[in-house]
């Protein structure tokens, strides 16, 4: 027959087990740089680098239409008409007020 060893949560075990749970502790919540912040500075370095993708598709369609209203002469005169109310020659321009 085999002999069990019996194994009782001895105060020894007890005070083993209470330091090993208050290093992990430790560990993840307390220092300077603790677990929770790290968790929080990688959701912020997440969110920033969203924010530089969204600014570079921003930027890139900038310099499109920056560009194309240096080369294309329909943009220009599209912008023009619409931001400066330029008329070609010929052209007759009428305005009248909104009914109130």
């Amino acid at each position: 027959m085999s002999k069990r060893r019996s194994r009782k949560f001895t105060r020894g075990r007890a005070i083993g087990v209470a330091v090993f749970v208050g290093g992990i502790l430790f560990g993840a919540m307390m220092g300077e740089y603790s677990t929770i912040d790290w968790y929080k500075l990688e959701q912020q370095i997440r969110a920033e680098q969203q924010s530089v993708a969204r600014l570079e598709v921003e930027v890139d369609s900038l310099s499109a239409y920056a560009d194309s209203i240096e080369t294309n002469r329909l943009t220009q005169e599209r912008v023009a008409r619409e931001r400066f109310g330029m008329l070609e020659e010929d052209e007759i321009l009428y305005m009248w007020e909104p009914k109130r």
